[in-house]
């Protein structure tokens, strides 16, 4: 196989592997909220922000596994599945709360002589508490964590990975994420433009307890199956 073939095959692969299932409802958990004025750039930086930490992690991982052979026990795979199916439910939980109450919304937020930040709040619109901007990320972080071990094998790329420089191998792997990366920004840009449709907007609380409703669905399927 050509390294242009295989530059492509691990682009296309990271592009799928953004778009599972578990990855975008956590997405689509994290970034939707009750009020309609939803902005399109608090989406964005949710959908980055996960990407970059989920990202990162499978990242790391794969070059401890290049450079000093260490591989993570099939056990801690399982249970990284697991615990992404409770955090599902959790941020889905969290969602059908935000619903009833009103105590749980997010914001995009102007730091005292700093960037633009993505806030998610507890309390009523009025309180201060919230959670800062890195959740998505570590969120991100969270969810890559059963993918780990199957990236620290080189399985995405198959057996062929076994024969090729370690150099070739980073690369790969760098495209592999920058996939990812591709595949769950531009999931942020049609979540963006779905949240901001008038109907949406109308619907406003029952839209949001959908999503909700649908996170606590795939987080006891991804835990049970």
């Amino acid at each position: 196989m050509s390294v242009l073939m295989l530059a492509l095959s691990a682009l296309t692969l990271g592009f799928v592997h953004g778009l599972g299932a578990d990855h975008l409802m956590a997405i689509a958990a994290l970034a939707v909220d009750t009020r309609a004025d939803r902005r399109r750039g608090r989406v964005m930086q949710t959908a980055v922000g996960f990407a970059v930490g989920h990202t990162v992690v499978l990242a790391i991982g794969a070059a401890l596994a290049l450079t000093f052979g260490w591989v993570l026990p099939t056990a801690f795979e399982s249970g990284a599945e697991r615990l992404g199916g409770a955090m599902l439910i959790g941020l889905g939980v969290l969602g059908l709360w935000s619903v009833w109450s009103g105590r749980a919304y997010s914001h995009l937020h102007q730091e005292i002589g700093g960037p633009t930040r993505w806030h998610f709040h507890f309390g009523r619109s009025t309180h201060r508490p919230h959670a800062h901007s890195s959740v998505p990320t570590l969120m991100g972080a969270v969810f890559a964590a059963s993918s780990l071990r199957a990236l620290m094998l080189l399985e995405p790329f198959g057996a062929s990975a076994a024969v090729l420089a370690v150099p070739t191998l980073l690369v790969l792997i760098i495209l592999f994420g920058l996939g990812i990366l591709a595949s769950m920004s531009l999931f942020g840009v049609l979540l963006a433009g779905v949240l901001s449709l008038h109907a949406v907007e109308t619907l406003g609380r029952v839209s949001a307890g959908v999503i909700s409703i649908a996170s606590v669905s795939l987080g006891v399927y991804w835990m049970l199956f």
